[in-house]
């Protein structure tokens, strides 16, 4: 396999680095990571949704090791990453950046553990699935050891896309998002606390974390730049949809853009479809979709929100209407809380898709 080594003993029979089949009993959980938001929102799902846990590790850097993290009614101490740290997991969820998962996850991997990652390391890497259960969870059989979770503005819009997909094809997308502050990790959620706080008490705000005061504003930017004008987080959106939906020639263009919200990401898209479908197609086909709620009225002001999405588990779709510049362009607003659907609960879907399949 490209970039890291091959898993020992695992293939899609579910085997263990000793043969032995994992299914049946509760798994060795480790989440790496686990003091970050996305960490945290972990714990928070493995129990909402009873994942079989058998043990659970709490990793995370040396700096934060000594500490606490709860879990399903208890503490959880809080251990330093290191390879010994890793020996005996079944199951690795990593959250803790880039340059963490590319140096543990293979190391993880030789130890005989599945990783799932929600950095951006290895989502491009043609050895490595990227995967949307609701989308193409059949790519989880291809996994050598690591399986990525996609950004969290390119999860919720493969979901709707697939579902258009399925009935009218594709042609084109164009999305603009709304990103909260959650996004970019605890810092900026607390930064824009006090810069709130500070405008209130007619203080001036001050910005360390982001490039702009976000409080009272909307800030283009504040991610690495790419090519050609365009931004790291807008190309991954761009590249990840169509991996995701395995239409590597599909036209995607994506504006990011961070708002002043806490949590939960909001997406304005214009989709093309191959075939005309009327809104109220629409509006029935991604009613039936798995995952997607649907919030479109019959009052002015249905639709889903930030603050109401925040801490639930779907993707809501709002103002589903046509584009009055095609004849098969469809306009509407997507919202998803991306530490849940985003991140963790998709990384967690993705780990219970892999035992039911075999692969874990």
């Amino acid at each position: 396999m490209s970039g890291f080594g091959g898993r020992r003993g695992r293939g899609t029979q579910g085997l263990n680095s000793r043969g032995m089949s994992r299914r049946g009993r509760g798994l060795r959980v480790a989440v790496v990571g686990a003091t970050g938001v996305v960490g945290q929102e972990f714990f928070r799902v493995l129990a909402q949704r009873a994942f079989p846990v058998a043990d659970l590790k709490a990793l995370a850097s040396e700096r934060s090791a000594g500490g606490s993290v709860r879990w399903d009614g208890r503490s959880l101490p809080v251990e330093a990453l290191d390879e010994r740290a890793l020996a005996g997991v079944d199951l690795a969820l990593f959250s803790a950046g880039a340059d963490v998962s590319r140096t543990f996850a293979p190391l993880a991997v030789e130890a005989g553990a599945l990783v799932v990652d929600n950095s951006s390391a290895w989502r491009m890497n043609d050895d490595v699935p990227l995967v949307v259960p609701e989308v193409n969870a059949e790519d989880i059989a291809r996994s050598e050891g690591i399986i990525a979770n996609p950004n969290c503005s390119t999860i919720p819009l493969t979901i709707v896309l697939d579902a258009l997909r399925r009935e009218a094809g594709l042609e084109r997308v164009l999305v603009a998002t709304y990103q909260s502050a959650s996004g970019a990790g605890r810092d900026l959620v607390l930064e824009l606390e006090e810069q709130i706080r500070a405008v209130a008490a007619g203080r001036r705000p001050e910005a360390s974390v982001y490039p702009h005061v976000l409080a009272h504003n909307v800030v283009p930017g504040g991610w690495p730049p790419a090519r050609d004008g365009y931004n790291e987080e807008e190309m991954k959106i761009v590249n990840e949809t169509r991996k995701i939906l395995h239409a590597p020639r599909l036209r995607v263009g994506a504006t990011c853009v961070r708002v002043p919200v806490p949590v939960a990401h909001s997406e304005a898209v214009l989709v093309e479809t191959e075939r005309a479908l009327e809104p109220e197609a629409a509006r029935e086909l991604l009613g039936r979709t798995p995952g997607v709620v649907v919030l479109d009225g019959p009052g002015p002001d249905d639709y889903p929100t930030p603050a109401a999405v925040a801490g639930t588990d779907e993707v809501y779709v709002g103002r589903i209407r046509r584009d009055l510049s095609s004849d098969r362009g469809l306009l509407m607003w997507i919202v998803s809380d991306n530490l849940r659907k985003g991140a963790a609960l998709n990384a967690v879907q993705v780990a219970e898709r892999a035992v039911e399949m075999g692969v874990l």
